[in-house]
């Protein structure tokens, strides 16, 4: 695994990856730099899986996961500067959506913006009680563009997410998770705890079944029943040879836990 300048990355075990957003110093602000690492993170991982099954990312410090884009780096950009900066983050975030180890989010203090949108990204999230979301860059004089018009709605529903972008109001951790945006509530200091538990568990089952899984429940939203189903179904039957899936069978049988090698 490569290092980066914004990014720390910590190898738990052999199959678990903890990914710290490492600018403390800006909230995890969201810099050029840091949309290349993303970007090269993810795209390295997609490429090469190895032998990871799960990610967790949150952020570095107490007081953010990400702050957004970083307005300091942006304050007198040229039109064509930011634009060039922001296709970056778009390659980031795609990147992100097409992973294809499950990552969970960690949202560990304020995920405003982009940090919001970087959440939201990731196949679902645990926060801390003391997490604060927003959406605020109509404030600003722009809307989300890192899929948070697409993956809010999505996410709590076309009404709610609504009122968030276009009043560009910060909402708390208890309401995220009420109106299901946020899977787990966790106490402050064991937020990390909680998330690398579910990652773990995430890590013991059948690799190439959870690549699948995570394939087709994202897709089930883009297509119809019948067609989702097909998508299943393939997905099932490419499975069925697999050395995993005979380990699994074999392991049920004999009262052990399987190890599975992603053949």
């Amino acid at each position: 695994m490569n290092t980066y300048e914004t990014l720390s990355l910590e190898a738990l075990e052999e199959h678990v990856l903890l990914v710290h957003l490492d600018r403390p110093e800006a909230r995890n602000a969201m810099n050029t730099q840091m949309g290349f690492d993303l970007r090269d993170l993810w795209q390295e991982i997609y490429i090469e899986p190895g032998d990871l099954r799960a990610i967790v990312l949150t952020g570095a410090g107490d007081k953010a996961f990400c702050a957004g884009g970083d307005l300091k780096e942006r304050n007198g950009m040229t039109d064509a500067a930011w634009q060039r900066q922001h296709a970056i983050f778009e390659q980031a975030v795609l990147a992100l959506i097409e992973c294809p180890v499950p990552v969970i989010a960690a949202v560990n203090g304020a995920a405003y913006g982009g940090g919001t949108e970087l959440a939201l990204c990731c196949d679902f999230i645990y926060a801390a009680r003391r997490a604060r979301f927003a959406l605020t860059e109509i404030t600003l004089g722009i809307i989300p563009g890192a899929m948070g018009t697409q993956n809010l709605p999505r996410a709590l529903g076309e009404r709610r997410a609504k009122e968030i972008i276009l009043t560009g109001e910060p909402f708390s951790a208890e309401q995220a998770f009420e109106w299901g945006m946020v899977n787990r509530l966790c106490v402050d200091d064991r937020l990390i705890e909680e998330t690398l538990a579910t990652a773990r568990r995430i890590a013991a089952n059948a690799p190439l079944s959870t690549r699948r899984a995570k394939r087709v429940i994202s897709l089930a939203r883009e297509v119809d029943l019948h067609s989702g189903y097909a998508l299943e179904l393939e997905a099932y039957n490419r499975l069925v040879p697999t050395e995993d899936r005979l380990e699994g069978v074999r392991a049920f049988n004999e009262r052990r836990r399987p190890v599975f090698k992603a053949r």
